[in-house]
This record gives C-alpha cells, sequence and structure tokens, in this order.
C-alpha cells in the first residue's frame, strides 16, 4: 500500500523527513490521501515554515524506517476526523514549530544524516523497481 509522507530537501544530502514530538515520542505521519498531505504542507507553509515535498512510499517501508530509527508511523486516514487534541496534530501542525535554522541538532525533527538519507533512498529505489 502506498502512502504519502513529507520531505523536506528530497533527494539531497540534507533530505529530512516531517516529524512532530507527541508525549516524548517522534511520530512521521503517513497520509493515505495526496490531498491531505498537500493541505498539511500548505499549512506548514502558512506558519512560515519551510514547505516540505509530499512523496509516495510504500507504508511497509516507512513502518520499517520508523522502526529501526526508533520513530512512531501514524497512519492518517482519508477523511480522518480528530477526536482529541492530539488527533487534531495529525491533520494540522502544532500552532508553533521548532526553528529549522539548526534542524540537525533539533530532536524533534529527525536528523538529515547519510544513514538516514540511505533509508529513504533505499525505500524509493524499491519503490520504483517495483513499478
Amino acid at each position: 500500500m502506498l502512502v504519502h509522507v513529507l520531505l523536506y530537501e528530497a533527494g539531497t544530502e540534507s533530505e529530512g523527513i516531517h516529524s512532530l514530538e507527541l508525549k516524548g515520542t517522534t511520530v512521521i505521519l503517513m497520509f493515505e490521501d495526496r490531498d491531505d498531505a498537500d493541505r498539511y504542507c500548505g499549512l506548514l507553509e502558512a506558519q512560515d515554515f519551510p514547505t516540505p515535498s509530499v512523496e509516495e512510499l510504500t507504508r511497509r517501508d516507512i513502518e520499517a524506517f520508523c522502526i529501526e530509527s526508533g520513530y512512531e508511523a501514524r497512519y492518517v486516514e482519508k477523511g480522518f476526523i480528530p477526536s482529541t487534541d492530539e488527533e487534531r496534530l495529525l491533520i494540522s501542525p502544532p500552532l508553533s514549530n521548532l526553528e529549522v535554522g539548526n534542524w540537525k541538532n533539533q530532536d524533534n525533527l529527525i536528523e538529515p544524516a547519510s544513514s538516514t538519507n540511505d533509508q529513504l533512498e533505499d525505500i524509493k529505489k524499491r519503490l520504483e523497481n517495483l513499478l
């Protein structure tokens, strides 16, 4: 199954994946619907946050990446309606974001280290081979 994730500087050495910090856990969002992912990107941009690109990858690969990295993957179904403040963050970013000028050192964002880049590149290559 394909999902949509938000990547920053996709295809570069400083590539990173958008994440949230929820109750001490780093969470990666996987959107079922591309329109929901695009809307989330627009909301980030409206907050003067760098706009990520939406990339389509397999859910299994993103979940494996999260397990290997110590993160939690959260699936956001099309038409998802939140029932708590925490769930609201799955469809709308927090009102404040971390400064990204020094994002490699922030705990709430995945460090775009070469191992992370390599893992994301491997996932992309596997997906391309399937198509």
